[in-house]
């Protein structure tokens, strides 16, 4: 399968909706409907939305903050696939793509990720993020995030 990665634009919002909502992620943060269309249009207007095309078929994006992290360090905000493809590299292909623009002005990459989805906390384990905190109740009463940070090699 050949994946291109290419700035998102509200063409894809429909397509990529439904990639955070058909997830545990999905179901703690965005289970009101039009949560995740909202977050979607929000990142697109920011300019630092990135979608991940199959065949011209949107299965997943990503978005990030360049100066989310403490004002200063790029923050990967949201990374979602697609359920039917999930496990194909879709994810792997948008954090190096979102990893080679934070480099390009930052030394350090910063994201949080959720106490009850460690498929993800091993997926950004496995890409060289190490945990450099915890913060109880930071989107939710009750889920502690992992904050997450790379480093440039």
């Amino acid at each position: 399968m050949n994946i291109a990665v290419q700035k998102g634009s509200l063409q894809y919002v429909n397509d990529c909706k439904n990639a955070p909502v058909n997830s545990e992620l999905g179901r703690r943060y965005f289970g009101r409907e039009g949560n995740a269309e909202k977050a979607i249009r929000e990142g697109v207007n920011q300019g630092t939305f990135y979608v991940a095309l199959a065949d011209e078929i949107c299965v997943g994006f990503a978005w990030y903050l360049p100066k989310g992290a403490f004002h200063s360090f790029p923050y990967l905000h949201i990374i979602a696939v697609n359920e039917a493809y999930r496990g194909k590299g879709i994810g792997k292909t948008l954090m190096e793509f979102m990893e080679t623009l934070a480099f390009a002005n930052a030394d350090k990459i910063f994201l949080v990720v959720a106490d009850f989805n460690p498929e993800a906390r091993c997926f950004y384990v496995k890409a060289g993020y190490k945990q450099v905190g915890e913060i109880p109740d930071l989107y939710r009463p009750g889920i502690t995030e992992y904050l997450m940070m790379k480093e440039r090699d």
